[in-house]
């Protein structure tokens, strides 16, 4: 039997993980939504721009994760192997070079926002505008970067509380600032798109700022100031080796995501809208899934990396029968009060007609999501994550975009079409992930270097 090594380390529930990043995901999602219910005050063309443009953001975003998602994996299991003095080196670096990558990507942001969103066939007007909201935004992803990345030492470390308060705060800011550019309240001029751009991008550095002060408050083992400056190279290569993987399959994700947008700028431009406002009200289903699966993943991390390999694989099973039987509860009331849901958004009958129909599908696709999200993360935790890319290219690039073009466009389902393509990708990546954990090829991919004597 496998010995499970002890540790100084005190390993949390997973409740006590998830509630937070529950709270945390569901303020996120409902700033996005209030994003898009502010700016149908200016236009459905405004929203059509921001709905876009941040599908460009969040792929930026993701190149942080390269970084943010190896940190916590590593983290994770050096805890939970007792590494403590490992855990904090491993911490101040990933915080130096996701800041390096943080300036790189703004600066690429903004000099080719125009190359960026052309691949987008967007009209004029929608073009323009979501050009004016990346001009601000794109300049500002460096604070991203260093929140992600210190959002991601902290839940490793099992202060998820102190990540979700600065979320609050981030989206209180960002809410008041919406407030006051959009409506141009107390005589602040109305700026529209621009000024969202404004409230996105102060709201993010003042978070930047908060979440450093949790950070030295609470970490057991403070981070020094040689920590972020000492380059060594073997962690940075297994941060790396963890983390490009990772993102790579959520690259892959929004890539795929960008290529099914494109298609559905061929159908029009209420299509596109329909689809922003549809996915706002999408992200809520998905939240059991996303917070469980994060919650799992770092659970997962400290199991394998004190060696508790049947603990991590039990641990999974029950997460994810957790998981589905709550995305299930959560679906069926927003499926059944669809269309009133829509109409908070748009009084437009064809985009809320075509909308509910979506959201319907959702009976079937939101399951096989929570499949995907609930599993990969466990995975990754464990340190397999070269398998879940390798699906990912092939559900995703291979099968489901082409079947979204066949379906929405040659055979003219349209929306409807796409989504049945989403609804293949994630059921047939999910059940192929489920064996994959079934298999427990990844008990040997750990990460931790057990040679290194626990402080």
């Amino acid at each position: 039997m496998q010995q499970v090594r002890k540790n100084t380390f005190i390993e949390p529930g997973l409740f006590t993980l998830t509630w937070p990043i529950f709270i945390e995901s569901f303020l996120y999602i409902l700033m996005g939504s209030t994003d898009t219910f502010m700016l149908s005050y200016v236009s459905d063309e405004a929203v059509a721009a921001v709905g876009v443009a941040n599908q460009l953001v969040f792929f930026a975003i993701l190149v942080f994760q390269f970084v943010a998602t190896g940190t916590t994996v590593l983290v994770s299991q050096n805890l939970g192997a007792g590494l403590l003095k490992e855990a904090r080196k491993v911490s101040g670096i990933s915080v130096s070079l996701n800041l390096f990558f943080g300036i790189v990507v703004s600066f690429l942001v903004v000099l080719f926002r125009g190359q960026f969103l052309g691949l987008f066939e967007l009209t004029p007007e929608i073009h323009k505008l979501a050009e004016q909201y990346l001009l601000i935004v794109g300049a500002t992803l460096f604070s991203q970067a260093l929140l992600v990345t210190v959002s991601s030492i902290l839940r490793a470390n099992g202060f998820t509380k102190e990540a979700m308060f600065t979320s609050v705060f981030m989206n209180m800011i960002h809410l008041v600032g919406n407030s006051l550019f959009i409506y141009g309240l107390f005589g602040v001029p109305q700026l529209g798109i621009q000024g969202v751009a404004l409230s996105t991008a102060l709201s993010r550095i003042i978070a930047v700022a908060l979440i450093f002060w949790f950070m030295y408050k609470r970490l057991p083992v403070r981070i020094k100031r040689g920590d972020y400056t000492s380059f060594n190279l073997s962690y940075i290569k297994r941060i790396l080796r963890i983390g490009i993987p990772s993102a790579s399959e959520n690259i892959v994700y929004n890539t795929s995501q960008m290529a099914m947008t494109a298609i559905i700028a061929l159908i029009g431009a209420m299509a596109l809208t329909t689809r922003v406002y549809t996915w706002n009200i999408m992200s809520f289903m998905m939240l059991f899934g996303m917070s469980l699966g994060q919650g799992t993943q770092i659970l997962i991390g400290y199991k394998v990396g004190a060696g508790d390999f049947e603990g991590a694989y039990e641990r999974l099973l029950k997460s994810l029968r957790l998981s589905l039987m709550l995305t299930i509860l959560s679906v069926i009331p927003i499926v059944l009060v669809r269309e009133s849901l829509l109409s908070i958004f748009t009084a437009n009958q064809e985009i809320i007609k075509e909308g509910a129909k979506l959201l319907l599908l959702c009976l079937i696709l939101e399951p096989g999501r929570t499949f995907n999200m609930v599993i990969i993360s466990a995975l990754r935790a464990a340190g397999d994550v070269n398998f879940p890319v390798k699906m990912a290219v092939l559900s995703m690039w291979i099968i489901s975009v082409p079947l979204g073009y066949f379906l929405g466009i040659t055979l003219g389902f349209g929306l409807t079409g796409i989504w049945i393509a989403f609804i293949f990708d994630e059921w047939f990546r999910g059940i192929v992930m489920y064996f994959r954990w079934k298999s427990r090829v990844w008990e040997k991919k750990s990460f931790v270097d057990h040679s290194v004597q626990p402080a």
